[in-house]
Order: structure tokens, then C-alpha cells, then sequence
């Protein structure tokens, strides 16, 4: 299960209630991407990923740590790991595309672009203000891009009250 949509939106906030209510482990895109300018470059990491797991093998992913800028080890999901056969990957671009053969469900979490970048700026700090700028521009171009709102086959208010 892919939960996909812009940043800020409240994907983190569904995909653990979903974990909570399936036991499904909870795959974290901001781990894959190799920083904010990773975006583009993140198939490669869902390939080593959803590849293997989809054939009952286990996948693996290098995981980005944000404070060191740099990669800091491989995080392995063995088939065994999963409930069923469900793992939620969360964040933008978990629903390329490119994968689309291997996504069960694809969700889209959605906000208003003021109120994402509000909650992203509140979660990570003022002077990341011109980051998150430019990583708005970067998700539009690929949700665009990978039709990703388009091909989901649910969507999710992400102002909406829990409940």
C-alpha cells in the first residue's frame, strides 16, 4: 500500500494509523531519498526495495540520514516482516509509476500548499524555508510527471479531523 501525496499533507499521520490497524510494517520515504534534491533519483531505491519482495525475497534499502547528509547503512524487509503480504511505503513518490504493477492500493493524501508548507516549516524549522520551497516545486513535477493523484484509488482530506 503506497501513501503518496505532497509534503506536509498528513501521509506520516495516516500511514501509522495504518500500521496501528493492520500491524503492516511502515516503509518512510524521507529515508530513501538522498537528500532534499533526491526526489528524482528514489526509483532506484523502491527497486531494491519492492522488486525483491514482490518475487517473496527480502528487499533492502540504503537509509539517508539527514543530519549527516549522507547514507548510513541498509535497512532489509524480509517477507516474514510483513502482515500478509502488506507493507505501507509512505511519501512522496511511493506511488511512481514506475512500480505501479506492484502497488495493491495507492493513496492520495492531500492539503492545501499554504497548510503543507506551514506544517513542514513548524516540523522542521524556518531556515529549511527555501528547502521546502523548492521541494514543493520538485513533488509537483513528479506527481505530474507519474500521474500519481490520477491513478490513486483513494483520496484522502488531509485537514480533515481524525476520527
Amino acid at each position: 500500500m503506497c501513501v503518496d501525496g505532497p509534503g506536509g499533507s498528513g501521509k506520516t499521520t495516516l500511514a501509522r494509523a495504518l500500521a496501528a490497524a493492520t500491524g503492516a510494517p511502515v516503509v518512510h520515504m524521507d529515508d530513501l531519498y538522498d537528500g532534499w534534491a533526491g526526489l528524482d533519483r528514489v526509483d532506484a531505491q523502491l527497486a531494491t526495495l519492492l522488486v525483491p519482495l514482490a518475487a517473496g525475497e527480502p528487499g533492502r534499502y540504503r537509509r539517508y540520514d539527514w543530519h549527516a547528509g549522507a547514507f548510513a547503512g541498509a535497512v532489509t524487509v524480509a517477507p516474514h516482516d510483513l502482515t500478509g503480504d502488506l507493507l505501507v511505503v509512505e511519501g512522496v513518490g511511493s506511488g511512481s509509476s514506475t512500480y505501479a504493477d506492484l502497488t495493491t492500493v495507492l493513496v492520495w493524501v492531500e492539503a492545501p500548499r499554504d497548510v503543507r508548507l506551514r506544517r513542514g516549516i513548524e516540523r522542521d524549522g524556518g531556515h529549511l524555508r527555501k528547502q521546502w520551497l523548492a521541494w514543493q516545486d520538485a513533488e509537483d513535477a513528479h506527481h505530474a510527471r507519474h500521474r500519481t493523484r490520477e491513478r490513486a484509488d483513494l483520496l484522502v482530506d488531509g485537514t480533515a479531523p481524525a476520527g
